[in-house]
């Protein structure tokens, strides 16, 4: 089985890059992030045609999450309320978040709030945010043995994720959203990448502006999230550049996952 994550950040502007990745990359899964489209004008057919089941959230302009996979999901649920009700509906109004169980394995899509800047109104969010998406998965653990986490977290969790030194006031690497995503993971949620690739050097995602990609000036920030169980049925982790190199790509780049 393989699963793949992607911030194709548009999915109109992006439709024949992904059509072209999954021509070439049959995935099972694959989750999406920043499509940026209503669901009514979510361009469905060219996927359909290449035998995809599709799940979607999305709204104007910004965010909008969706997977597809090669067969229907089961128990399909946006955002966090499904769990835990309406006292976490703030939450939901961006569309950030979409579940679905494929075979035997809860597959959560997210795409975490950027935070703008630390200190910020929208750092402040992102925070809180992430603390919902923790008390979300404490409840879904206590049910569902195997989940895969994966999609645009924002976040480079250590140092070895980023190509230059960072300082604490840096967005998407201070102390605060480390501590919160590892707050997350001391559930008992392993780094499926880093299962198989320690060094330095791989990233995920890698500025438009100042050459970002030609001088791999790049950061970590999509990631697949495995329980312990899960974690040992991985067989690969890989990033895949080659759409990074494309005219007009994402600033993102798919990760696949194998089990």
């Amino acid at each position: 089985m393989k699963i793949a994550t992607w911030n194709v950040n548009s999915i109109r502007s992006r439709q024949a890059h992904l059509t072209n990745w999954l021509q070439a990359n049959p995935v099972d899964v694959i989750c999406l992030q920043e499509t940026k489209v209503i669901d009514s004008d979510f361009p469905r057919s060219p996927f359909e045609e290449l035998g995809y089941h599709l799940d979607i959230s999305g709204q104007k302009s910004y965010n909008g999450v969706a997977i597809f996979s090669k067969i229907p999901l089961q128990n399909v649920s946006v955002g966090f309320t499904s769990i835990l009700g309406n006292k976490v509906e703030e939450f939901d109004e961006q569309k950030r978040a979409i579940a679905g169980i494929f075979e035997d394995i809860l597959i959560l899509n997210l795409y975490v709030p950027n935070g703008s800047e630390v200190g910020s109104e929208k750092y402040a969010y992102k925070l809180q945010w992430l603390k919902v998406l923790r008390e979300y998965l404490e409840v879904a653990l206590k049910t569902t043995p195997h989940i895969c986490i994966c999609g645009d977290f924002n976040i480079a969790l250590e140092s070895r994720d980023i190509y230059r030194q960072t300082k604490d006031t840096d967005i998407m690497a201070s102390p605060q959203e480390r501590q919160s995503l590892q707050a997350i993971l001391d559930l008992g949620f392993i780094d499926a990448f880093r299962k198989f690739t320690p060094d330095a050097g791989h990233y995920t995602w890698w500025d438009y502006r100042r050459g970002g990609f030609p001088q791999n000036r790049g950061w970590r920030i999509d990631h697949f999230y495995l329980t312990e169980n899960l974690s040992d049925r991985a067989q690969s982790c890989i990033i895949d550049k080659e759409p990074r190199t494309w005219e007009k790509p994402s600033d993102h780049t798919p990760v696949i996952l194998e089990l």
